[in-house]
């Protein structure tokens, strides 16, 4: 009897370019949009449960909550790129012993987050950017000091989503995270509402559905579905492995770490000009709260983008392992295409539909934040439209085996070109400066990506010629 599992991976290089993606992209595409729509209502509840100010404390957390995600990254997408591409050369029980790693990676760096996070929680919240007489702060800590208790859940369960569609079950993916989602969804309101917990409720509601979420999908990698399994008994430790994880989930770990410092910089710029430009006691709280709502907004445009990102990566990796290089040239074209197509959408929709978006939010909103919550994502969002292939040629040079191209790409938007704008604008322009630089930074990274990108694609016919001789 043929091995269904094996069979699954297998399909990776065999079955139609174009039908992988959309099968890999579209659970991944809806997982990750749930997983921003459950951000963003969690937002909404807190701005309608307590008050606009409240959204500006989690705006001061988010920098932190990013870098928890960075190091998911780093074990989850390094390991999946492994696994991905062992499994195309064959090496199946180095695939299963790299599985095995990411857990203990995983479980080790989420327990040290939690405890450095909790005994170092006021010194922390204090570099956070709000200013001295801020009330954004103290809805900052409640909130914070109780997701710090699950970090160790959202490390496994969101490092675990790759590794499980890198196997070729992308749907277990999905459904991992419809079930935080949901869930999520559901406490949300339950006690914030109901319980009249604030925004200590909506922590809960967050770290109650991160553990649900992992426990599933930790069930699954046990199981006998997996194509690879996690078997404490055979997991043997290899420094190498380690080395090899960390590097093929480095830049995906670097674009998440240089994102929280550029969330950092731009909360401490935000509050520090807000306070002048808006022409209220508050200008810094509100500004926060402000771009807090942008940046849910073009988020959520940007997650479809990442799940097709993530459901190319395995496809990638499994036919380059393989050498069938005229199937990742399809793939990467085919990603490109997609990306790019949700992002014209989103910029639309943003355009035209920016105040009703912001009124989800809080509808009764401040004068002060109906003038420039609005105007601020209409500006942000300009060049939107070239993220999509920025990011989507980002993740070849990981495939490629060439992570410091990809480190390089990474950080190109999110560091690179965009902490300088912020601080020349900002200083030339006030609050309005930091609004424009995003814009101007896309455009600067994607001219040079275009020319980096051009040169991989020519060298990746070249090896495809050669494959067919």
């Amino acid at each position: 009897m043929p091995n269904t599992n094996v069979d699954a991976a297998d399909k990776l290089g065999t079955e139609p370019v174009g039908r992988l993606l959309l099968r890999f992209s579209i659970p991944a595409i809806s997982g990750m949009l749930v997983n921003a729509l459950y951000n963003m209502v969690d937002r909404i509840f807190v701005g309608r449960g307590v008050d606009e100010v409240a959204l500006g404390g989690l705006a001061l957390v988010m920098p932190m909550m990013v870098i928890f995600m960075a190091f998911a990254m780093l074990f989850g997408v390094g390991s999946a790129n492994m696994i991905s591409m062992r499994l195309g050369q064959g090496r199946r029980d180095e695939a299963e012993n790299t599985l095995n790693h990411c857990f203990w990676l995983l479980l080790a760096s989420g327990i040290l987050i939690m405890a450095v996070g909790l005994i170092f929680l006021d010194p922390l919240l204090s570099l956070m950017g709000a200013q001295e007489d801020s009330v954004s702060i103290e809805y900052a800590r409640s909130y914070f000091r109780i997701i710090l208790y699950g970090s160790v859940f959202s490390m496994i369960g969101f490092g675990f989503s790759h590794c499980t569609r890198a196997q070729g079950f992308p749907n277990i993916t999905m459904i991992s995270m419809f079930i935080g989602a949901g869930l999520n969804t559901i406490l949300d309101p339950l006690f914030i509402f109901v319980f009249k917990w604030g925004v200590e409720g909506a922590a809960w509601a967050t770290i109650i559905s991160q553990l649900v979420s992992a426990i599933w999908i930790f069930a699954f990698s046990m199981g006998r579905r997996a194509v690879v399994r996690i078997r404490f008994s055979s997991f043997k430790f290899s420094p190498a492995i380690v080395y090899q994880i960390m590097s093929f989930g480095s830049a995906q770990f670097l674009m998440q770490f240089v994102m929280a410092a550029v969330m950092l910089l731009n909360n401490f710029s935000t509050a520090w000009y807000g306070s002048a430009a808006l022409g209220v006691d508050n200008g810094g709280d509100i500004a926060l709260s402000g771009m807090s709502i942008g940046g849910s907004l073009v988020m959520i445009i940007l997650m479809p983008v990442f799940g097709i990102n993530q459901g190319a990566q395995p496809i990638l990796g499994y036919n380059y392992g393989a050498k069938r290089f005229a199937r990742v040239l399809k793939a990467f074209k085919g990603a490109i295409g997609a990306a790019t197509l949700v992002c014209v959408v989103g910029f639309i929709i943003v355009q035209i539909f920016a105040l009703p978006l912001v009124r989800l939010f809080t509808p009764d909103g401040s004068e002060a934040m109906i003038n420039f919550a609005p105007r601020s994502v209409r500006i942000s969002s300009l060049l939107l439209p070239l993220a999509g292939f920025q990011i989507v040629s980002s993740n070849l040079y990981v495939v490629t085996g060439r992570p410091k191209i990809s480190i390089f790409l990474s950080m190109l938007r999110q560091c690179i070109a965009l902490i300088p704008c912020m601080l020349i604008f900002g200083k030339l322009f006030g609050l309005w400066g930091i609004v424009a630089a995003t814009p101007v930074a896309d455009g600067f990274s994607f001219i040079l990506t275009l020319v980096l990108i051009l040169g991989e694609l020519k060298k990746l016919r070249r090896q495809q010629a050669g494959a067919a001789l």
